[in-house]
């Protein structure tokens, strides 16, 4: 009798033993792909001109009287009075340019439409890029009228605005600059510093046709 009770004891031992016991469940933790950095502006803009090389530059002209500025002077060349632009002016002198045409100075795209009132008025920018990639950025400010909008694409000599005068704070003239980094801050128009700047007449001239 004890000899069975041992033999049943060791059988329900081993057939116990045998059997797998299932491991506790652990939370299956999924990986969250990492969420994706903003593109830089410039990343951006080398996107757009990848995909519409049509707009890529083929040369620069004058925002004025185009495509010299016959009937314009320059009243205040870049660095002039610490001056970071060009300011062109109708050689009939006072407000007898006010809303006459603006025009772009290349192919490109436009980045920024905004009236910033005070010295800036209506600020446009556009930015370009060059056959070997560079990037370059146009800024015409004090306009009296904007005609096109942020994220149009435009082509040389096409009429973009109209000249103006910060709602009365100066006579009409077009404030126009030329930067090579592009996306930078407004700025205040004026210094000694030209890190980021480009002599307007100086670029376009050297520019006037890309081969």
């Amino acid at each position: 009798m004890n000899r069975l009770i041992i033999l049943c004891l060791l059988f329900f031992v081993f057939n116990n033993c045998n059997k797998v016991i299932p491991k506790t469940d652990k939370t299956i933790v999924q990986s969250v792909p990492e969420t994706s950095k903003p593109k830089t502006p410039q990343a951006i803009y080398q996107d757009f001109f990848h995909q519409n090389p049509e707009y890529i530059s083929d040369g620069f002209d004058f925002p004025v009287g185009k495509p010299d500025a016959e009937g314009y002077y320059n009243a205040q060349p870049f660095q002039q009075n610490a001056h970071l632009g060009d300011d062109w002016n109708a050689t009939t002198g006072g407000n007898s340019d006010l809303g006459h045409p603006i025009y772009a100075i290349s192919n490109g795209w436009v980045t920024e439409v905004k009236d910033y009132a005070g010295g800036w008025g209506n600020v446009l920018r556009i930015v370009h890029q060059l056959p070997n990639g560079q990037m370059r950025e146009s800024l015409y400010a004090h306009c009296l009228e904007i005609l096109v909008e942020k994220g149009d694409a435009i082509t040389k000599g096409q009429q973009v605005a109209t000249i103006g005068n910060a709602d009365g704070l100066y006579y009409a003239h077009l404030h126009l600059e030329m930067r090579w980094k592009i996306a930078a801050p407004l700025g205040g128009g004026y210094s000694s510093d030209t890190t980021g700047y480009l002599d307007p007449t100086a670029f376009i001239r050297r520019f006037r046709v890309i081969e």
